[in-house]
């Protein structure tokens, strides 16, 4: 038997992003409760590493939830294609933010974003050889910069906590563990 088993399950809210339901379950000792899970589409993270000038490319923008604007790796989902591979979504998502087409993008691996209450999991990708080409944001992305760093900055920015996103952080960790980076 599972830990926890689902005896029942509704939808509490939904727009086009998102998804929020709340099971009622039986845990492995017989006792019941209420589990909220927040349903949302895969995601990725792309580090856009120009080698040969040792520059890491990061977008800012401002994120209401939080009231900020941050510095973070390109990121995002197309929760209107689910269809799209997560490599074929990196490019498009690395395109569009940033205006940078990379000949080689390599999978480095997959997180879950936050599995204590999301079903939500990203794909990390490291994208190379790169050209510059021109942005295409999208409405919720008017405000969006594009810069590049050289690395260390970005490995200050992260002890100092300019940059202050999880994944942005985990995606990098994961990409040095495996030694590319």
């Amino acid at each position: 038997m599972a830990d926890i088993r689902a005896l029942g399950s509704r939808i509490v809210y939904e727009n086009r992003w998102m998804r929020v339901r709340e099971d009622a379950i039986e845990r492995s000792d017989g006792s019941s409760g209420i589990y909220g899970v927040v349903e949302k589409p895969d995601f990725v993270a792309i580090a856009a590493v120009d080698r040969p000038r040792g520059l890491i490319h990061l977008v800012e923008q401002y994120r209401y939830p939080v009231a900020g604007r941050y510095w973070e790796l390109p990121q995002g989902s197309w929760e209107t294609r689910p269809d799209v591979p997560p490599d074929g979504v990196a490019r498009a998502e690395l395109s569009e933010e940033t205006g940078i087409v990379a000949r080689k993008m390599t999978c480095v691996g997959d997180l879950f974003l936050a599995y204590g209450y999301s079903s939500q999991r990203y794909h990390v990708f490291l994208a190379e050889e790169l050209e510059q080409g021109a942005t295409s944001l999208e409405a919720e992305e008017v405000d969006l910069v594009s810069r590049a760093f050289p690395l260390a900055d970005v490995d200050a920015m992260i002890a100092d906590g300019t940059i202050r996103d999880a994944t942005t952080v985990a995606a990098l960790g994961l990409i040095r563990l495996k030694g590319l980076l």
